[in-house]
């Protein structure tokens, strides 16, 4: 015995779904360097050291004198020999004026003018004399002078290029729902005929 069946088939509706994920590039440009640091200027100078020795006193003490300074040694000498005789001679003439107070004017006279030579006191001498040398000394002068440059900084940065694409989600539907009814063995009975539905 067929018993009646009704099938039923059903199908869901299903959905599709894409994601696109996002992208995200970042380019970072290499800065523009420019650094420049001018050299540091120093400057030096120098005065140089001098050394001076006069020994003209002492060449002097050992008879070892220049013309010029004979010649002036020789004016000066007889200038005062000069005026050495006017002055004994204005001397011997005061003692003649007053021969008449009494006095041998005449033979002093003659006594002081008769002495050839002088008597002359001397003692240990050094040749040259002591501090005859005379020495100078400056010494050098070193005066350094810097000038420190600053650096000149003319480096250019770059931002770095930030490239987004967001992503998104594209939804289909990929099948639709479907309902297929079916029936099996299901016979109807009319008057006289009988019919499969």
């Amino acid at each position: 015995m067929l018993l009646p069946q009704i099938r039923l088939e059903s199908q869901f509706a299903q959905i599709e779904m894409k994601t696109n994920s996002a992208k995200q590039t970042i380019e970072q440009p290499r800065a523009e360097l420019d650094l420049q640091q001018p050299p540091a200027e120093m400057s030096i100078n120098r005065t140089p050291s001098q050394f001076s020795v006069d020994s003209t006193e002492a060449r002097a003490d050992v008879d070892m004198k220049s013309i010029r300074r004979r010649i002036e040694e020789f004016a000066q000498n007889g200038y005062q020999e000069w005026l050495n005789g006017i002055a004994r001679r204005a001397q011997e003439g005061n003692e003649l004026m007053r021969i008449e107070n009494g006095g041998n004017a005449i033979a002093n006279i003659s006594k002081q003018n008769g002495k050839l030579f002088s008597t002359f006191d001397f003692n240990i001498g050094f040749v040259p004399k002591l501090g005859n040398v005379k020495i100078d000394f400056e010494p050098s002068k070193l005066d350094i002078e810097w000038k420190v440059n600053p650096p000149i900084n003319n480096t250019k940065i770059r931002r770095p290029i930030v490239d987004y694409i967001p992503g998104n989600v594209d939804i289909q539907l990929k099948q639709y729902q479907n309902l297929k009814i079916d029936f099996a063995n299901l016979n109807f009975s009319g008057i006289r005929y009988e019919m499969g539905i």
